[in-house]
């Protein structure tokens, strides 16, 4: 297992601006602004998870942030990720409407969403939101080492997280080395491709063998090499199970076993095909 920058209980990475961001979120990824968003969201805090990932693209922001304060928990115990909809020209001005619908004054992370239009442009609205105090931390998604390269090549703040799709099955090996050699964090979305990769044989192999279930393995394959995972569900059982993956380990061999699933060639790329 590579060395990170772990948390003090393991639970978390520590970014590259000292900021700390649970491994394990709830991802709401199309789940419908409205009572479905609020009682998953709720569900999951009531269970122990302390890191939502929304996006002004989902629709959904002031469903999370209605949870959030049903559920009671200060604001400071709970990780929000919102992002940047490039369609739109200035991050700064659509992170404040973001804080709004949410009802908070702060995020944890703001992301650009993906790098439609090119991938620096707005980056100085990003700065400026964080400048700003909208958010604490300024990342990316759906960026590949290319593009990654060319908005480090710049000056100012460097980003500290790229959320992109990673699993066993799109395990982005030159990505994630490109990311930890620039102190950038890889945060894994569709760990379980929208439930396709839980029915695969060698998934299914080692679940037995642990006793646990085809997602807990793969999400735990994540988490075990330091990638925080955000696995979406609206049933209050499974995102229970998916919470549960703390208290066991993949042996060396069962992580190389999964390993051998990629179908991605460890690509540098993060996606193989842009939707943009």
């Amino acid at each position: 297992m590579t060395t990170h920058a772990m948390t003090a209980d393991g639970r978390g990475r520590v970014l590259a601006d000292g900021n700390e961001m649970p491994l394990l979120g709830l991802g709401v990824w199309q789940v419908p602004d409205g009572p479905e968003c609020v009682s998953a969201v709720r569900g999951a805090l009531e269970l122990g998870y302390r890191h939502i990932d929304t996006a002004q693209a989902y629709g959904n922001e002031e469903s999370v942030g209605r949870a959030l304060r049903e559920s009671g928990l200060p604001r400071d115990e709970v990780f929000i990720t919102t992002k940047f909809y490039p369609g739109r020209s200035d991050p700064a001005v659509e992170a404040e409407r973001s804080l709004r619908r949410l009802g908070v004054d702060h995020v944890d992370l703001y992301i650009v969403h993906w790098p439609r239009g090119g991938p620096t442009w707005a980056w100085p609205g990003m700065e400026r939101a964080r400048e700003l105090g909208f958010t604490r931390s300024i990342g990316v998604s759906n960026f590949d080492t290319g593009e990654l390269q060319l908005l480090l090549a710049r000056p100012g703040t460097a980003p500290v997280v790229d959320q992109v799709q990673f699993s066993p099955f799109e395990y982005r090996r030159g990505l994630l080395a490109a990311c930890e050699r620039s102190g950038i964090v890889l945060e894994a979305y569709s760990s379980l491709g929208t439930g396709r990769h839980l029915a695969d044989a060698t998934v299914a192999e080692v679940s037995q063998r642990h006793g646990r279930t085809p997602a807990q393995v793969l999400l735990r394959w994540c988490v075990q090499q330091g990638v925080p995972v955000i696995p979406k569900s609206t049933r209050r059982e499974r995102i229970a199970e998916n919470g549960q993956i703390f208290n066991f380990s993949l042996s060396d061999e069962d992580v190389a076993a999964l390993a051998t699933l990629d179908g991605t060639g460890g690509t540098h790329r993060a996606r193989e095909g842009k939707w943009w």
